[in-house]
C-alpha cells in the first residue's frame, strides 16, 4: 500500500485493499468525539456514498449492552449476579436440564453458563419462523434450549453462546414484564442520547438511504437486507450510527465519573473485571495493551454481512469504533488496520 496523504485516504485505500464497500471510523478522546471518516457506498453496484451519520449493525457488540442493562436492574435490586435462572422461571423446573438451575446471571454475562455455541436445530428453526412478539419467541427458543444438557458443565470454563444472552434477555423480559428492546430503548438509549439506535436492518426496504450489508460470493460482494431473528437478539441485532455507539462507549470509558454515568463506579468494575483465569467479562473482552496503559477493552460483531471493532483504553479515555458493510476476513482485517492507525495517530506507540 502506498503511504496515505491523510487519515482519510489511508481509510479509503484500506477499503480498497480489502475489496469493501464501505468503511467507516469514529474516534473518542476525554470525553468527545475528536475525528469520523467515512468512505465508501452504502450498496455495492449503487452510487449512494457512506456518510459519517449512517447506521451500522453492530452484532455481537450489542451483547455489552444487554450487560449494561442487567447491571441497571442488579443495581435497583430487581436482579442479583447471582439471580438463577430457576428462580426466574420456576415453572421451567422438570422441564431445563437440572444442570442449568443454578446458573447465575453473572455466569451468562461471562459465557460461562454451558449454553451451547450453536442452537438446537429445531429451536433455530422455529425462531426462522417469527411467530408472536420478539417476548414469545425468546421464551419458546430459551426453553428448548434449556431442555438439552449444556455442552460444557456451567462454571468450568468459558464458551461463547448467543443462546446465552438469549436466556439473558428472557431473564430480564421476566423480572419487569418488558420486552428487552423497550428496556434497552427506555434505559440506554434515550438516557445517552442514542436516537438513531434500533433493531435488525437498517434503513427502508430496498432503499439506499442507509448502508445495506453484503455476503462474499467468490470474488463479488451481494448486498442483502436480512439478519438474524429477535430470539437472538440480546446478544446481537443493534443498529446505530457510530456517533450514537460512540455514546454508549463512553458511558464505559468514564467508569461512573462522567456527566451520565447510569452506573456506580464499582458496577463498571464489576461489568470490566473477567473471572479469574479469563479474558471475557461481562460483554466485554479485557486485554492488557502498553498503548492502554493498562487494561483494554474491546469486542467485535458480525451477523455475517456487517462487521464492527470496539477498542476502548478507560485509563487514557479513548477510544476508536471501526465499521464495515460486509463481513469475513478482509472485513476484520481493514477493522482492525483502521483501528491501529487511528491508536498510533492519537496515542502513539
Amino acid at each position: 500500500m502506498p503511504a496515505p496523504a491523510s487519515s482519510a485516504e489511508f481509510i479509503e485505500l484500506l477499503r480498497r485493499e480489502h475489496g469493501l464497500p464501505a468503511l467507516a471510523l469514529v474516534v473518542v478522546k476525554e470525553g468527545r468525539i475528536v475525528d469520523r471518516i467515512a468512505t465508501g457506498f452504502r450498496k455495492q453496484g449503487e452510487p449512494a456514498a457512506v456518510t459519517t451519520h449512517d447506521l451500522f449493525h453492530i452484532g455481537s457488540c450489542t451483547k455489552s449492552m444487554t450487560a449494561t442493562l442487567a447491571a441497571l436492574l442488579i443495581e435497583e435490586g430487581k436482579l442479583r449476579w447471582d439471580t438463577s435462572i430457576a428462580s426466574v422461571f420456576p415453572e421451567l423446573k422438570g422441564r431445563m436440564d437440572r444442570a442449568y438451575e443454578p446458573v447465575t446471571v453473572e455466569q451468562l454475562m461471562t459465557h460461562r453458563a454451558g449454553c451451547p455455541a450453536a442452537p438446537p436445530p429445531e429451536a433455530w428453526k422455529a425462531a426462522w419462523e417469527q411467530k408472536g412478539t420478539p417476548m414469545q419467541q425468546r421464551q419458546d427458543f430459551i426453553q428448548a434450549v434449556l431442555a438439552q444438557p449444556p455442552q460444557v458443565p456451567p462454571g468450568t470454563g468459558f464458551l461463547y453462546s448467543n443462546q446465552g444472552y438469549a436466556v439473558l434477555g428472557a431473564m430480564l423480559e421476566r423480572i419487569t414484564g418488558q420486552g428487552w428492546e423497550e428496556l434497552l430503548r427506555e434505559r440506554l438509549f434515550r438516557p445517552l442520547g442514542m436516537k438513531t439506535a434500533g433493531f435488525g436492518v437498517p434503513g427502508s426496504p430496498g432503499g439506499t438511504d442507509q448502508p445495506w450489508g453484503h455476503t462474499r460470493i467468490l470474488d463479488s460482494l451481494v448486498p442483502h437486507r436480512t439478519d438474524n431473528p429477535p430470539a437472538i437478539g440480546p446478544g446481537g441485532t443493534v443498529h446505530c450510527s457510530l456517533d450514537d455507539l460512540a455514546r454508549f462507549v463512553m458511558l464505559h470509558l468514564q467508569r461512573g465519573s462522567g456527566p451520565k454515568p447510569l452506573l456506580r463506579p464499582a458496577t463498571f468494575t464489576r461489568l470490566h473485571t473477567p473471572p479469574p483465569g479469563g479474558d471475557y467479562a461481562c460483554g466485554w473482552v479485557s486485554l492488557p495493551r502498553k498503548w492502554a496503559r493498562g487494561q483494554a477493552l474491546m469486542h467485535n460483531g458480525s451477523n455475517t454481512l456487517w462487521y464492527v471493532v470496539l477498542w476502548l483504553a478507560p485509563e487514557r479515555q479513548f477510544a476508536v469504533i471501526a465499521a464495515t458493510n460486509a463481513a469475513g476476513e478482509p472485513a476484520g482485517k481493514a477493522c482492525d488496520a483502521a483501528a491501529a492507525r487511528m491508536i498510533e495517530q492519537w496515542l502513539g506507540r
